[in-house]
């Protein structure tokens, strides 16, 4: 076992857990831990978690059952240009006097929602996702149609639902 490294090298981290996803079938968070406990980096599961969540990680379905982490190809920018690169997961967005909802393809619902989270939009107070589902709660004095309007110009989706 390889001594441990500074765990403070946030970018050293982040490259050695693109390197470990790419290159293993990593299914859990507890088991990417343990892959980069062996290459020196002793890590919590809520920084784990969010190292995964910048790194645009999402859960992908295997053909033979289960799921595993992925990665985009190029790293995920930050804001709202992020959201515009995310569109092609958005299936519809909807509101009534409460909520906006967004439904995305499975298992994409997580990494919309931190996007959107992340582009700190004044109308957006913030998200609850699920596998395929997102609730996105508008921000105190804001419509939920002004926050559907936004949301589906940053997705590039005006015209869906």
């Amino acid at each position: 076992m390889s001594p441990l490294r500074n765990n403070g090298d946030k970018a050293a981290r982040q490259e050695a857990i693109r390197r470990i996803v790419r290159t293993h079938q990593v299914g859990t968070q507890e088991e990417l831990g343990q892959l980069l406990s062996r290459e020196g980096f002793d890590v919590t599961q809520a920084t784990l978690s969010r190292d995964l969540a910048q790194l645009g990680a999402m859960r992908v379905s295997l053909p033979e059952g289960g799921t595993v982490y992925g990665l985009e190809a190029a790293p995920p920018r930050g804001g709202e240009s992020r959201l515009m690169e995310l569109g092609e997961m958005i299936l519809s967005v909807e509101d009534n006097e409460m909520l906006v909802v967004v439904r995305t393809r499975p298992g994409s619902a997580s990494l919309v929602a931190s996007a959107i989270d992340h582009a700190r939009l004044l109308e957006c107070l913030g998200t609850l996702a699920g596998d395929d589902t997102i609730f996105v709660a508008p921000a105190r004095g804001r419509s939920t149609r002004t926050l559907n309007r936004k949301l589906k110009a940053f997705f590039g989706k005006e015209d869906i639902p």
